[in-house]
């Protein structure tokens, strides 16, 4: 991806999405998709599960239940996924690269960090829990906490409220494109890392910032924070 200018402001809060953004879960999802499909003999592509990242549990059964029509066949496929990806999860999943190193670049430079989640806290709570992330958060924001769910802005102005913070003075780090939506609607600045979905021309066009890694994102905020810190230190 090509060169970005780093942020031009210094922020005021950091606001991390979790799967897929911090945690390797994503793919882990995907293959339990396939495996609760094949179990019931479902012909259901990749796209399927793909159009659902970054969406709450209740738009991804909506959008299961108009393609597949019969009720009882969805909630069949959900207790097979639901059953596999908790063993994915009791197992422990990774961390993705750089996330560890840019918490404790904002916690030295005092920017308050908050998990803005599509999950539903109790298992937002789990996942950060089992893979050591949660002491590196002041707040976590989860999808069953507001009633419009990303690309609605809901969840980022409620993250903006709860750490006491002005939304146009907050980075928010996203995977997907319904967070990167929810973040510009609620006046932040996005810097995107895509997993398993790829940016399209129309996302390209949404003119925020798309980078390879949280390490790649880390180069684009550090430069404001050392910005920030008084003469000599």
């Amino acid at each position: 991806m090509s060169l970005l200018a780093p942020v031009d402001f210094t922020p005021v809060a950091v606001l991390f999405d979790m799967d897929g953004l911090m945690i390797e879960s994503e793919r882990a999802l995907l293959e339990c998709w396939r495996e609760a499909a094949l179990e019931l003999e479902l012909a259901l592509d990749d796209a399927l599960w793909l159009s659902f990242v970054g969406l709450s549990d209740r738009a991804c059964h909506d959008l299961l239940r108009q393609r597949l029509g019969d009720e009882d066949t969805v909630q069949a496929l959900l207790h097979g996924l639901q059953r596999r990806y908790d063993a994915r999860v009791d197992a422990g999943l990774p961390l993705k690269t750089g996330v560890l190193e840019l918490l404790a670049l904002l916690k030295a430079r005092g920017i308050p960090r908050a998990v803005v989640t599509s999950t539903r806290r109790p298992r937002a709570l789990q996942k950060l829990e089992s893979t050591g992330l949660l002491p590196h958060f002041d707040d976590v924001i989860a999808g069953n906490e507001v009633q419009h769910s990303k690309p609605a802005p809901d969840i980022y102005l409620l993250a903006a409220q709860r750490l006491g913070v002005a939304p146009s003075y907050c980075i928010v780090l996203e995977d997907s494109v319904p967070g990167v939506r929810a973040a510009l609607a609620a006046g932040m600045t996005p810097i995107q890392v895509p997993d398993l979905v790829i940016p399209d021309d129309a996302v390209r066009a949404l003119g925020h910032r798309i980078v390879d890694s949280l390490v790649q994102a880390r180069a684009l905020i550090e430069p404001a924070l050392k910005a920030s810190l008084p003469s000599g230190a």
